[in-house]
């Protein structure tokens, strides 16, 4: 039949019939059945574990949050594009979106704890230093350190343990700040107790090496948004990516209008209360600010965005702290980010005023500067040119917040903008 109809082609001179002979198949094979729908290949990312830093594991920070990434259930800002590309591995942060159901996407933010750069030339001083070698396995180099065979052998994680590390969080360490540390770390099954016992070999290594670097999520999973602290939340970690809700940098608002400076600088000054004041007796303290330490959410709420020059004093046992002639001992892994040679800040010249002083300085002159009418931009003015001086050794940091706060008050408005307290500022005299 099939050879029938191949012959007729040739002949037939009619268009109408020479169409209708062509819809038909000259095969014999295919003739007598329909040609198998093309499959439809969904684009997708092509993730490396370089791009995530899981070929540096378990010289990481963790994996809890990977699967999400492989399931694309994590992506970044080029979601919506067909080609699904990777954005340049060198960038710090990326801008993503993170669901729970494949339908509604939030965003978040995707950071790494230090660049690339910075990762790579670590990753070549621990092969240097330890094992005299260009490239090495990380992970068994670290394991052989006399601090991380401490690790192993401890039950419990002590001042001792931390000493030497770069993070200012753990410059003047607690064994109660430690134990909430090791209670809390989310990269594990939670156990709710103060001995590692349900920390792995690993896990000792990847908690080890976060400390080292960057103990910014760290202090995101100890301190979390849902019990008021003034962090963003704590999504998980993958390789050496970090995920968490995204806000958007305060720099992003420095010419926004005056009623929203205001606003902001009022929860700036806020902020800056409760890390003096709060209910665990922890005194938070700034080593340095700029124009990113501070982000915001979409629905106003200011939050602190980078937690990783923050450090804690712990008021409730002071006596505990390690003193700071007992910090000097170094190793690898106090310098993968940072020169050896650097000195502590010492935890007995920190004073309440510091970050007041320091926000003062650095952020509040660019965030209110030319935004008012007189007389009040000169009260502002005026206060901040004294407060970026020191203040006085008899106005304390409570009363100078006090004193700004009641210059703002009335400059700031009530409306859907600021949904994180709208409306309930149109019913409350607190507003």
């Amino acid at each position: 039949m099939g050879r029938w109809i191949c012959c007729l082609c040739s002949r037939v001179a009619d268009p109408s019939m020479l169409l209708l002979v062509l819809a038909l198949s000259c095969s014999p094979s295919t003739a007598a059945t329909a040609s198998p729908p093309v499959p439809h290949v969904k684009p997708s990312y092509s993730f490396g574990r370089t791009f995530l830093g899981l070929d540096k594991c378990n010289a990481c920070i963790g994996t809890s949050i990977c699967k999400k990434f492989f399931k694309e259930e994590i992506r970044f800002d080029t979601w919506l594009s067909s080609h699904l590309k990777l954005p340049p591995s060198y960038l710090l942060s990326y801008s993503g979106n993170y669901t729970d159901d494949a339908k509604s996407w939030r965003l978040v933010d995707i950071t790494r704890l230090t660049s690339k750069y910075q990762h790579d030339r670590a990753d070549k001083r621990i092969c240097t230093s330890l094992l005299k070698t260009k490239t090495c396995s990380l992970e068994r180099a670290l394991r052989r350190t006399q601090r991380f065979q401490k690790w192993l052998r401890a039950k419990r994680l002590t001042p001792d343990l931390v000493q030497g590390l770069s993070s200012p969080m753990l410059r003047c360490p607690s064994q109660r700040l430690l134990d909430r540390i090791v209670r809390r770390y989310a990269e594990v099954p939670d156990a709710g107790s103060i001995y590692m016992d349900h920390l792995t070999d690993r896990d000792k290594l990847r908690l080890l090496y976060t400390l080292a670097v960057n103990s910014h999520p760290i202090l995101l999973q100890i301190f979390p948004d849902v019990e008021g602290w003034p962090f963003p939340r704590y999504l998980g970690s993958c390789g050496r990516l970090v995920v968490s809700a995204s806000t958007r940098p305060l720099r992003d608002f420095y010419g926004a209008a005056p009623e929203v400076v205001a606003d902001l600088a009022l929860q700036l000054l806020a902020v800056l209360r409760s890390m003096g004041t709060n209910d665990l007796n922890y005194f938070f303290y700034f080593t340095h600010v700029d124009a990113g330490t501070f982000g915001v959410f979409s629905n106003g709420h200011l939050f602190i965005r980078d937690a990783s020059t923050l450090g804690i004093i712990d008021r409730e046992e002071a006596g505990s702290q390690l003193i700071d002639g007992q910090q000097e001992h170094k190793d690898i892994f106090s310098c993968l980010t940072v020169d050896c040679q650097s000195a502590f800040v010492s935890c007995d010249s920190i004073r309440e005023k510091h970050s007041l002083v320091m926000v003062c300085q650095e952020l509040l002159p660019k965030l209110l500067e030319g935004k008012f009418l007189q007389p009040v931009q000169e009260k502002i003015d005026s206060f901040l040119q004294h407060c970026a001086g020191g203040l006085t050794d008899d106005q304390g940091v409570n009363e100078a917040i006090a004193e700004l706060a009641e210059i703002l008050k009335p400059l700031r408005s009530c409306d859907s903008r600021f949904a994180y307290r709208y409306p309930d500022c149109k019913y409350s005299d607190k507003y």
